[in-house]
């Protein structure tokens, strides 16, 4: 098979990539082709080859797939974010339980496990559900400051005010900036030149105490914003306003945040709930952005676990200790291990915030802090949950787990292709995977949470394949 650059081949899209680009294959060599969905037949153009795959762009669309919507975003297709928005909500949820479900087959080894997944735990209402934005802030071409998104792996920033799947004050807290922004002649920030000032624009919304945080980015100090004191007064005058805040970053990076943070009115903090536990979120705070859906995850965890009160605990990559405080509910004693300082922080404020003292948090490698607590103590958990980042679990960690053989084991995945990697080690020793829950926490994207259970296996007489 001879293909050039720019060769226009019919292709039938058969499935997604966790980028959100469409499959479809000719002549059995597989292309991905953005802004396709699955069961679209289209003309697509060749654009790069490689030795066994290649990338096509979307010529024209013969016969759209009957899983296709309008997007009601008008930006969708030009913003980065909602990758699969045009796909009907639907079928979102049907690709997401087959991918959890595909990557434990093929990558984990574990045939037949679709009989132990449940229906896909989905939103009841797949909009507005985000609690935190980050709005880059720039410039259109008459030179007004302008918010918004950046275009799919771009800095080019696609202007919006309107997200439909952030919270819908937002609208109405860019509108009062970039018009005080306009009014004083208030620069935005160039990345090329790095001049300006004002960077980016970071919301916080409690979505149950209707507490509001505002975050101004800055490329220098509050005092260089001109007439600062009347926005926070057009800003605190929104109901729910709680926390506004100056962030310094005058670094050339591409982290939002820099180190240094002023609140320049209110509370340098917002509340929220997730079920009954009650948070404190600041600007730096890690704070699972879906609190409707992260109630639903954490509940399903805790259902995994199956504590009965008389339970020591293990939460690994325990973040501001959301997970930990939820088993703490019913477990005796829980320990918490995180790497980053200022999660560590957050997360005893947030134990005392709730009055639990049965927890105990660790700053440090979990790979490092679980071995050692554990060589010195001897103490075993009869439950460890880990809900660690996209490349899963560090392979040490995963030893240590096995050699203190806890009776269940909770793998809570925002990857499932780590996940199914690392379920895979650990069931090649003494665990089997009872249950797996997928739950749909971002919707219109092809990010997917999972939560598996794992237990010890049971040999044919009933004894446990370990002591």
């Amino acid at each position: 098979m001879e293909l050039k650059k720019n060769q226009e081949i019919l292709l039938t899209i058969e499935d997604f990539t966790k980028d959100g680009e469409g499959l479809g294959k000719y002549q059995g060599f597989p292309f991905f082709v953005k802004d396709t969905v699955i069961g679209d037949r289209v003309i697509a153009a060749v654009t790069k080859l490689k030795k066994n795959y290649g990338y096509a762009r979307l010529v024209s669309i013969l016969e759209p797939s009957p899983y296709r919507v309008e997007a009601p975003c008008p930006v969708a297709r030009q913003c980065g974010g909602c990758k699969i928005q045009q796909l009907s909500y639907e079928k979102q949820k049907e690709f997401k339980w087959n991918l959890v479900a595909g990557c434990l087959h093929r990558i984990g080894g574990f045939s037949g496990i679709e009989a132990r997944m449940e229906p896909i735990l989905a939103m009841e209402e797949p909009w507005h559900y985000r609690n935190k934005a980050q709005f880059p802030i720039g410039e259109n071409k008459n030179g007004e400051p302008v918010a918004g998104f950046y275009a799919g792996r771009t800095h080019s920033i696609v202007p919006n005010t309107d997200c439909l799947i952030q919270a819908e004050i937002n609208r109405e807290i860019l509108e009062i900036i970039l018009t005080h922004m306009n009014k004083y002649h208030i620069s935005p920030y160039r990345e090329k030149t790095q001049e300006g000032l004002v960077r980016h624009v970071l919301t916080r919304v409690g979505f149950v105490t209707g507490q509001i945080m505002v975050c101004l980015v800055l490329n220098g100090k509050a005092g260089q914003f001109s007439n600062l004191s009347e926005l926070i007064h057009s800003l605190q005058t929104m109901e729910g306003m709680t926390s506004i805040i100056v962030n310094t970053n005058t670094k050339n990076t591409n982290r939002i945040l820099g180190p240094e943070c002023e609140t320049v009115w209110g509370k340098d903090c917002i509340e929220d709930y997730i079920g009954d536990i009650l948070y404190r979120i600041g600007p730096m705070s890690f704070f699972q952005v879906n609190p409707q859906q992260t109630k639903v995850l954490y509940s399903k965890a805790l259902e995994y676990a199956d504590l009965h009160g008389n339970e020591t605990v293990w939460d690994m990559y325990c973040g501001i200790g959301t997970i930990s405080l939820f088993l703490a509910q019913k477990a005796r004693q829980v320990y918490g291990v995180e790497i980053i300082k200022e999660a560590i922080d957050d997360a005893r404020v947030n134990a005392q915030l709730n009055g639990m003292a049965n927890v105990e948090f660790f700053v440090g490698k979990a790979e490092e802090i679980v071995p050692d607590h554990y060589e010195k103590t001897g103490i075993k958990p009869d439950v460890v949950v880990v809900d660690p980042p996209r490349k899963g679990c560090d392979p040490v960690l995963l030893q240590t787990i096995l050699e203190m053989n806890p009776e269940k084991i909770v793998y809570v995945s925002c990857d499932p292709a780590t996940l199914a990697r690392d379920c895979k080690t650990l069931c090649e020793k003494e665990y089997e995977i009872t249950k797996v829950a997928v739950v749909d926490q971002f919707a219109h994207s092809t990010h997917v949470e999972s939560v598996v259970a794992l237990t010890r296996a049971i040999c044919d007489d009933g004894i446990a394949k370990v002591d």
